[in-house]
């Protein structure tokens, strides 16, 4: 029976280049993949998933309208893989379970687990509810050598704590911190 896999990280954590790793062994196997990527990750073109070291392929855009489930049926891939998954709703994340559930094609989703308050993002937190397998994409702090779990926002290289959930950005936005990093520079940045 399929699964569906959430795996997640922090910013900077190689969720991209995981993507692309694994969708190229897939293929490299003559097996179908079908790529999925959010319409409002524009960083680097839309319809794409790019690694911040380069790598790019081509992917289907999610929208809100959009059936990944029927897109899946109608091209039985050998598997399903979501790049920048907390975009997703909730509904698409349901139509993620039909994809492994109905059509027995493993998912594979790919995403932040928060963002820059430390607040689920709907799709993510939907993909803690849904998938069968969690799995964390580890990297360091930006300051230290602990574990980052945190996406630290940043304006004109200071750490910012109020604005919008979504902001699309590189390390120019965001840095990938652990929770004391994040509580020190809180403490330090944040209006009173």
């Amino acid at each position: 029976m399929a699964k569906l896999y959430f795996r997640y990280g922090t910013m900077n954590s190689g969720k991209s280049l995981e993507v692309l790793r694994v969708a190229h062994n897939y293929e490299e196997q003559g097996k179908k993949v079908l790529l999925f990527t959010p319409s409002i990750d524009s960083r680097y073109g839309v319809g794409l998933v790019t690694s911040r070291i380069g790598i790019q392929r081509e992917a289907v855009i999610t929208k809100a309208d959009i059936d990944m489930a029927a897109i899946a049926k109608e091209r039985m891939p050998d598997c399903v893989m979501v790049d920048e998954a907390q975009f997703l709703s909730v509904h698409q994340v349901l139509q993620l379970t039909d994809i492994a559930d109905d059509l027995d094609i493993p998912v594979l989703a790919y995403g932040l687990r928060a963002d820059f308050l430390g607040k689920l993002f709907p799709g993510s937190e939907a993909l803690f509810s849904w998938a069968d397998k969690i799995e964390e994409i580890k990297t360091i702090c930006w300051y230290c050598n602990r574990k980052a779990t945190m996406n630290m926002r940043y304006k004109d290289g200071i750490p910012v704590f109020q604005g919008e959930q979504i902001h699309i950005g590189g390390n120019e936005s965001y840095l990938p911190v652990c929770r004391r990093c994040y509580k020190e520079a809180k403490a330090r940045f944040q209006p009173h």
